[in-house]
This record gives C-alpha cells, structure tokens and sequence, in this order.
C-alpha cells in the first residue's frame, strides 16, 4: 500500500465515526423508487449449442477481475465474452448527485437488474448485445457509446451481487466464489479507487465502512452458499482456476464435433489466429488485407495437414558428426482443388510442398441439391498419392462429396484424403464424415451453422469473390 498522506492522519476517527449504525437502502430518505416491470423474456432461436455461462461473484477487490483474466487467457481457444455487472450501475438524478456520499452503490437495488437479464438472456440465445458503459467519476452512463458484446461459447458474468438475483442464478452453467481476506480487499479498493477512480482516501475509507463492508455481510457473503466453486485467495489459486478450466472444456466438449468424428482436426487456436479470423470475417476489411490475413491461415492450415501424412524414420550426420534420427517426407503426394475458391490455397501449398502436382475439379451447383461435374484434371498417377484437398469454406458438403467420390472413382483410397479448408459449417462436417468416415478433415474454425440460404453463419462471405477481387 502507498503512504498515507498527512491530512489522513485522522483515519481512526473517519472509520469510527462511520463504522456506526448503517442504512442498509439503496437511497437516503424518500428516494427510494419501486422496481420496473420485468420485460418479456427474449425467445430462444434454435442455434445448435447453449452457450456456458459462469458466474463470477465475491467481495470488493476480491480478484473476480483476475480470476476472469486467467479463465479467458485459458480458454483462448473458445470464443469467450465478460460481461461486468458495474456496467449496469443507474446513473444518478441531479439530486442523488448533490448527496453523492449517501448513495448506497453496493445495494442489489444499484443495480438495473432488468436490463441485466435482459442482456444475458439474449447472449443465450445467440444475439448480439449492446453493453451500457459507466462513468465512475460522474456517476453516469456514457449516452452515446457502447460496448458491442457477440455471442459466445462462454458467457462470464462478474459482480459482487450476480448471485443475489435467483433469476439472474439461474441463467448460469457454473457459479464461482471468490474469497479474499478483508483486510486484503481493503488494501485493494484503497489503491484502486484513489488510483483509477480519483477518490481520496478518507471518502474511500468512509464509503467502505458506512456501505461496503455492512452490504458485503447483508448481500453479498450470504450469496456464498450458492456457489458451486469457492476459490480462496482468488487469482492466487492457479490449481483451483486450473481445474475449472478443465471441467468448462469438459462440458464444452460434450457437444464438440471432434469428440464426435476422431477424423476432425482443428488447428489449435490461439489469439493471433483468433485475430486474423477476425480480420478477414470483418466486411469493412480492403482486399490487400484479406488476401493477406487469409494466405497467413492458409498456410497454418496446409502446414497442419502435412503434420497428418504418413512419415517414415530417416537417420542423418549433422554438421558436427553427430547422428540425428529424424523423419522423411511422405514422396507420393498431390494437391487437389475445388475451383475456383480452392486455387486461393494452392500458392501456400507450393511453398511447404516444393515441385508439387495440383490437379483441378470444377463442379457446378445448381441449387445445393443438385451438382454436376464440370471439369477434372488429375495426376495420372493419384491412385499411388496422398491427395490434400482444397476448398477453403465446408458449408453443405455437397461439392466436397462429389470431389471425394471422384477421387475415390480415380483409385485413390479414401484413408488417404485430406480435406483443408478454412472454415466448417456443422452440417458440413455431418454430412462429409457420415458418407467418408476414413477421411481426415482439417480446418481453422468450425463455424456455428448454415443459415436458410446454406451460407456459413458467422461466416466470410463468398470466399472467392473476396480473395480474387471479383466481388465489386
């Protein structure tokens, strides 16, 4: 902690003087106000997969924030949204601000709880939100910006009263406790509201003894007992926060098409591919940069597929005389793509695989039930090859099961196709794994459905159009 300054010398006195009987309301005398109706609940749409939602509750300066951090930065191959119950703080009238220090801010009614559940019940469903953002300085909401908040595999919802609400509780898959000495808390709301809010010490110190620390025993420490993790010493426990990590991927899991089909790989996310999926999926993106962004995934994409080949033991002398046991390169193999989206990965092949034979399919879709081939030129020789197919968004599946049967027609056996492809709808995956179980599958991202037009949603658009500038 910082030293105190001298005109705090009378810290025993401010905390004595407030320590005393405490209002326990919301407000001072007589405006105290009835809470709103309740909306009408958001229908649920059908999307394939419930979000898990977490709750993160605990005192004040308890290490929820920390805590969130470390579950996020763990999960970093899931798409993962915090959302901070301060953010739905009511601003304050002109005359609750003239009495400011009066004002309970760690009383459940602080809260716009509406607005609250209204926001997560839409994240459930799958819709995008608008997060309110407040000013902790001027007591108000900022009225012209907001915080644009997507859906997401995790939902974290974090405050000191998310757990007081039983509507509020029962919208979540997990709820954690964090539990901090007090007097650690208090060293931490000192230095962080005189630090990030501009408070001096006194008020602080005033504020935690008269509001603070009697809400925490009325409202918040009894919202314990609905925990189903309490973490001691917060972001301190890293075994504890390891474990609720492994038990969330768990769940996830459950309905992940990789457990399904052992023949699906995703390439393992981290946030740079997270933020170049980010960039090419954005529409407002120029071409240069989507050509960019995308050839950079292209090529981690084909470099995991060539990880999936067969390799055989190969023993070499290195520059020092010593012998090195490695591997050697699978000899018999080719690519194949899907015309035209499929050339866009044929420059990212040639530069992991030097000299390699591209053979072409070009089918043409008449609707999404029906296709027809149009066009094939292979290697004479592809029944003795390995063969990486190409087509950077699996969407219905229809044009890949053409292509693979084609193959197949051609000699080559099915365990040696390797699907790539940037992107993969669900449905795709079904319906290409269900008709060739023996075929690999690898991609970047699966996406979360087709809509009614058979485009991938969230998606890229039409892939082709945008990667060969043809889409003006």
């Amino acid at each position: 902690m910082r030293p105190v300054p001298e005109e705090t010398t009378a810290i025993d006195y401010v905390m004595e003087a407030a320590s005393g009987a405490h209002f326990s309301g919301l407000r001072f005398d007589g405006l105290l106000t009835s809470p709103r109706a309740s909306p009408a609940p958001t229908p649920l749409d059908s999307t394939p997969k419930q979000p898990f939602v977490i709750g993160v509750s605990g005192g004040t300066a308890s290490g929820k924030t920390t805590v969130c951090d470390m579950i996020i930065q763990q999960l970093h191959d899931h798409r993962v949204v915090l959302v901070n119950q301060d953010s739905f703080y009511r601003g304050l009238t002109a005359e609750e601000m003239t009495r400011v220090h009066e004002y309970n801010f760690d009383h459940p009614d602080a809260f716009d709880t509406e607005q609250l559940l209204e926001c997560v019940e839409k994240l459930k469903s799958g819709l995008s939100v608008q997060v309110p953002i407040y000013d902790f300085k001027t007591h108000q909401r900022c009225s012209d910006s907001f915080r644009q908040v997507n859906a997401s595999d995790v939902i974290i919802l974090e405050g000191i009263l998310v757990f007081h609400d039983a509507r509020v509780r029962n919208l979540m898959s997990m709820k954690i406790f964090v539990d901090t000495d007090a007097d650690v808390r208090l060293a931490r709301r000192i230095r962080r509201d005189t630090v990030e809010r501009g408070r001096d010490i006194n008020s602080v110190l005033e504020q935690y003894a008269k509001f603070v620390k009697p809400a925490f025993d009325d409202f918040v420490l009894p919202s314990k007992k609905y925990a189903d993790v309490i973490i001691p010493r917060g972001g301190d426990n890293h075994v504890a926060i390891d474990l609720i990590v492994q038990h969330i991927r768990t769940k996830l899991g459950q309905h992940d098409l990789c457990k399904i089909y052992p023949n699906v790989y995703v390439i393992q996310s981290t946030f740079q591919i997270r933020g170049m999926h980010t960039l090419i999926r954005d529409k407002e993106i120029s071409k240069h940069d989507f050509v960019f962004y995308s050839d950079r995934l292209i090529r981690l994409v084909v470099e995991h597929g060539l990880g999936h080949l067969p390799f055989t033991e190969k023993q070499i002398v290195t520059p020092t005389g010593s012998v090195y046991t490695g591997v050697d390169f699978c000899k018999k193999l080719c690519g194949v793509s899907i015309i035209r989206s499929g050339e866009s990965m044929e420059n990212a092949l040639r530069a992991c695989c030097k000299g390699i034979k591209i053979g072409k399919i070009l089918i043409h879709r008449d609707g999404d039930n029906g296709k027809q081939l149009i066009y094939e030129k292979l290697p004479k020789d592809i029944s003795e090859r390995h063969v990486l197919l190409l087509d950077p968004v699996l969407a219905t599946g229809n044009s890949a099961n053409q292509a693979i049967e084609l193959l197949i027609q051609k000699g080559v056996p099915e365990s040696h196709i390797i699907f790539l492809n940037l992107i993969s709808a669900p449905e795709g995956i079904h319906c290409v794994c269900k008709r060739f179980p023996s075929l690999k599958i690898v991609t970047s991202e699966i996406d979360l459905m087709l809509n009614e037009e058979f485009r991938v949603i969230p998606g890229l658009g039409e892939f082709g159009d945008r990667y060969f500038g043809t889409d003006d």
